[in-house]
Formats: C-alpha cells, structure tokens, sequence
C-alpha cells in the first residue's frame, strides 16, 4: 500500500495575470470615452450676454471667432483693449483674412464651402470692432454668422 502525502511548502501561490489585458483596455477605453479635448485655449475675456432662445450649434462645419479684452493673464503683455482670437492666437483686423482662410482649410473639403462663422463676443466689447470683423467675413464670402450668447435673460438689468 502506498502512502499519500502532501507536499507542504511556504510559498505563496503566483497570481493569476490572465485577466490583466482585459481590465487594461477597459479603462483604456473608459478613458478614451470620457475625456473631454479642449480645441483652443480661450486668451480673452468671455462674458457672453444672455438671449432667451438659445439653440445648440453644430460644431462640425463652424469656425469660432472670439473677441474681447484680453483675460487677466494676459492683460499686462496685451493691453486692455479689444482683441480678436482665431484659434490659440490672437490677431489683428488685417491679419483676419488669413487666419480664417487657415482655419478653412482645417474643415472637411466637403463643409469648406458651406462655413458658419460663430460668433463669441465680450458683452463690454466695442461694436466697432465686431463691425470690422463682419466687414471682413463679407471680403471672405463667409456670411452665414452665428452670434453665440449665455441662456437667460437680462430684461431687467439696468
């Protein structure tokens, strides 16, 4: 007869890894889901004025165009006066051509033809500089403007 015996030893066992590449693309993908990407980093004050009708835009065909005093941060390189940003940087009324024509070009071919400018002005910033900022979207063809404003109302601020 034979005798059994068990083989005692004072290791641990190894830990199982088998499921490691499946929690590691789940979070993989969580956080591809999840993650929100900034397209441009804002250098002008932005205090929008509020509307009552606001509607959700499209961001797929547009091409954002913000103005205002330049924010805190950059104020003390800038100036206070009103400016005009077109992507990451900020750019003069002459130079809008060119700037828009690039941000153009960033689009689809198929929208490149179809573009709605939107709008995102300072409600403190001067209507001079909006004007001379449409005058140069009707040079470019670009007509179709969105003026983007903050949900509320303001009837009766005084």
């Amino acid at each position: 007869m034979s005798k059994f015996t068990k083989k005692k030893s004072g290791e641990l066992p190894a830990v199982n890894t088998a499921s490691l590449p499946d929690i590691v693309f789940m979070l993989l993908f969580f956080f591809m889901v999840v993650t929100v990407l900034r397209k441009d980093n804002l250098l002008v004050k932005q205090q929008l004025p509020k509307a009552d009708q606001v509607e959700k835009l499209k961001k797929d065909r547009s091409v954002f165009i913000y103005a205002g005093k330049p924010s805190s941060r950059y104020a003390e390189k800038y100036g206070t006066e009103g400016k005009i940003q077109v992507g990451d940087k900020f750019t003069d009324v002459s130079a809008l051509k060119a700037a828009l024509t690039e941000q153009r070009s960033k689009l689809l071919p198929e929208l490149q033809s179809s573009v709605v400018v939107a709008l995102k002005v300072d409600e403190e910033t001067n209507t001079g500089l909006v004007t001379d900022i449409k005058e140069k979207l009707r040079e470019l063809n670009m007509v179709k403007i969105i003026y983007i404003a903050a949900s509320g109302n303001d009837v009766g601020k005084n």
